[in-house]
């Protein structure tokens, strides 16, 4: 990028700051990049997008298949034609694959389960079965069971909290589950701490199905034999390979034997079709399900336990097999130390269109774009590396092994990590790190959405301000001149580089208006994607034109665009929350005992016989939240004085652009979280029952949760440290604004 480079190096270390520029970039500079932008836009080929989706999803691919390496080889190939430096980095990870399934009524009466997903018509993706994989739940423990079944909604804690004031114990016996509501890897978690000896899954049709409109491939929505894959890993404790845990697991790696790996289920699991759970919840009795547990089989729903009698047993053939990575390097021309990382995965439980090989794609176009960019001179100032990671579906497993295998470069020269992960239409999605939410929410105010016309940022706020059924959203869609960007928990490739490493990342989908029902299904096909989730392209080019700013902006920034105002509003709401958690928590458990201690809730549910009272809960304390609110301040104050001093200044320095990527690490602790010390950040965390949920300040908010009350204050002094190590660097940082 000569001409760029030019304009960069000349432009004074001290300029006024005009509305219109680039966040990072001054008047002269912003008029290059955009011109830059203009470039890439016209380099965006959604039929060509198109030709990919269909070439790489032509077959089963999922890791350690044959097709799996296929497409890596395929990817590498075409990146490094366009110029990139390209290697597959290799790792040798465990992966189960299904060996014996089997479910089957035997009393009353009698019903095997074919857990087998049909072909349909018009499809013909759904008959190329060769080297499919079965519907199952990676990183189930083997095992054979016998037991009646329990109906346990979605296998939540609050619906354990409800089957306890039923006087229904799980125990030895078999959950049955709905998926919804939180990651599936919870449900046999929480179910193995509560005693049953076996889960099953399945997807009911109010949620996901007939009830939600017309089913594959009428509608877009699940078939009734539909199973959802997935795994099971106990990816809250950590993800990756799960006998390497905070190590690469290279060829030489020490390991943990099998027995010894924590993150592998306690319990027996498989996922089913509601075609295969509707006879053995017709078996079941006991009493009716509360209302809001109803789901939209013909029948009505019981909670058991029976006399549905269900044996399963399940049995994997544990393999170690090669992931392969694909690494794309394109050498920075003015700081090649200084990386912005962009990543999507290339596995897929089936021939995986949607889930990942969409968002894929848009990594291609963008990479081929910059690397046309390159080849005309206009190469980026910083290094951009793109990735195309193996085997994230059984577990975030090849982006964690190259993430902890090369930890010590990452966090030393990473300026950003940007994650796609499947795509769809309608409106732009984006979660992340609140150090980027003005950068982002300026690129959605320069890129149109492809139906109305509108700016993306202005069709999202419009349809905030109407749709969505939080007060919250809509509150802010009316008051707040940035999008919310959403904190992050995990569920996909962005979680070693965010929550371990500490380093700014983001994850970027449009959706809302493209029907799901074919997630990790059979069904997750080209004509599937093409028909129903954007046909010809058209938002996947937008979301090429979005990550494709968001990339270059990142490595052509004077200085780079990270704002601290929106970061402290968020924190602000966070902490607001935890106040509000407490007192809620406080007064219903203050109601709660005394209504069972004068007898009340006996007296009102005698006509229910068979719901007890809550159980007697322990008083919540009044927490010192001071520490944290002085904490909050001195952030808020810290990060106006930094938003002023930017508004005169247009330009940095490395040194003080280091300071600024390195930000996010000042939020982990070496430590981790209390229970889990892979997960480091101490703002962003999965929750250790929601999965792929996030919990903010995860430390003070699951010990509240989790009424672990003589933890909350060390975790909130904990969570003030962090803040302030945030508000040092950001006075920091305003001091060094204009030094020469």
């Amino acid at each position: 990028m000569k001409a760029l480079t030019l304009f960069i190096l000349i432009v004074p270390a001290i300029a006024l700051a005009d509305p219109a520029d680039i966040l990072g970039f001054d008047s002269e500079t912003s008029e290059v990049q955009r011109r830059v932008e203009a470039h890439l836009d016209g380099s965006i080929d959604p039929q060509e997008m198109d030709d990919w989706l269909r070439h790489l999803s032509r077959e089963p691919h999922h890791a350690g298949s044959a097709a799996g390496k296929e497409n890596a080889e395929f990817i590498a190939e075409l990146l490094k034609s366009w110029g990139y430096q390209v290697e597959i980095a290799e790792y040798q990870v465990l992966l189960p694959t299904p060996k014996t399934r089997e479910v089957e009524l035997v009393a009353p009466g009698h019903y095997s389960a074919s857990l087998t997903e049909d072909s349909v018509e018009g499809d013909p993706s759904t008959s190329r079965r060769e080297h499919l994989l079965p519907p199952y739940n990676a990183f189930s423990i083997d095992g054979e069971v016998e037991g009646e079944l329990v109906f346990v909604n979605y296998g939540i804690p609050e619906d354990y909290e409800l089957l306890e004031r039923h006087g229904i114990d799980v125990r030895g016996k078999i959950a049955i589950a709905k998926y919804g509501k939180s990651w599936r890897g919870i449900k046999p978690k929480l179910a193995g701490e509560k005693g049953a000896i076996g889960t099953i899954i399945y997807s009911d049709p109010a949620d996901d199905g007939y009830g939600a409109g017309d089913v594959y491939p009428k509608g877009p929505y699940k078939h009734e034999s539909g199973v959802q894959r997935g795994s099971v890993m106990d990816m809250p404790t950590y993800p990756g390979d799960v006998l390497t845990p905070g190590r690469g697991a290279t060829g030489t790696a020490k390991r943990l034997d099998r027995a010894d790996a924590p993150t592998i289920t306690k319990i027996p699991v498989l996922p089913m079709s509601h075609r295969d759970a509707l006879p053995l919840l017709a078996a079941m009795d006991g009493e009716v399900v509360p209302r809001d547990w109803r789901g939209g089989l013909p029948i009505t729903y019981h909670l058991g336990p029976g006399p549905a009698r269900v044996r399963m047993k399940v049995e994997f053939d544990w393999n170690m097999i090669t992931a392969y990575n694909v690494i794309a390097r394109l050498e920075g021309s003015s700081y090649p130390d200084e990386w912005v990382i962009r990543g999507n995965h290339h596995d897929g439980w089936n021939h995986g269109a949607a889930d990942p090989l969409s968002g894929l794609v848009v990594m291609l176009a963008e990479a081929k774009a910059v690397a046309a960019l390159a080849r005309d001179g206009s190469r980026p100032l910083r290094t951009m590396i793109y990735a195309a990671w193996d085997a994230e579906e059984p577990g975030l497993i090849g982006s964690t092994e190259w993430a902890e295998h090369h930890a010590d470069d990452l966090k030393k020269n990473t300026v950003a990590y940007l994650n796609t992960d499947g795509t769809s239409r309608g409106f732009l999605f984006i979660g992340g790190s609140h150090v980027l939410e003005r950068f982002f929410n300026q690129i959605m105010e320069e890129v149109d959405d492809p139906r109305s016309g509108l700016s993306l940022k202005d069709r999202r706020q419009a349809a905030d301000r109407v749709l969505p059924a939080h007060v919250e959203l809509r509150e802010d869609a009316k008051n707040r001149s940035d999008i919310r960007i959403y904190p992050m928990g995990s569920g996909s490739d962005y979680t070693p580089f965010l929550q371990h490493l500490g380093i700014a990342s983001a994850n970027l989908s449009f959706g809302g208006e493209g029907p799901g029902g074919s997630y990790h299904t059979l069904y997750d096909t080209y004509e599937h994607f093409s028909t129903w989730r954007d046909p010809g392209q058209v938002y996947g080019a937008t979301l090429a034109k979005v990550t494709g700013r968001a990339a270059l902006r990142l490595a052509n920034a004077p200085r780079l665009p990270f704002e601290f105002k929106g970061f402290a509003d968020n924190i602000s709401s966070y902490v607001t929350q935890l106040q509000k958690l407490s007192d809620e928590l406080r007064a219903k458990t203050d109601e709660t005992n005394q209504l069972i201690g004068d007898g009340s809730y006996s007296a009102a549910l005698s006509p229910y016989r068979t719901l007890g009272p809550p159980r007697v809960e322990a008083a919540v304390p009044h927490f010192n939240f001071a520490p944290l609110l002085n904490a909050l301040a001195r952030l808020q104050s810290a990060a106006n004085e930094f938003d002023t001093a930017t508004e005169q200044q247009g330009t940095g320095s490395e040194e003080m652009n280091r300071l600024l990527f390195s930000v996010e690490r000042l939020m982990t602790r070496d430590q981790g979280l209390e229970g889990r010390p892979w997960y480091k950040h101490h703002i962003y965390a999965p929750g250790f029952y929601t999965g792929y949920g996030v919990k903010t300040i995860p430390g003070v908010r699951e010990a509240i949760e989790q009424r672990k009350y003589e933890m909350v204050e060390t975790q909130i002094q904990l969570a003030a440290e962090v803040l302030d190590g945030v508000s040092e660097r950001i006075r920091l940082l305003t001091s060094k604004l204009g030094s020469p």
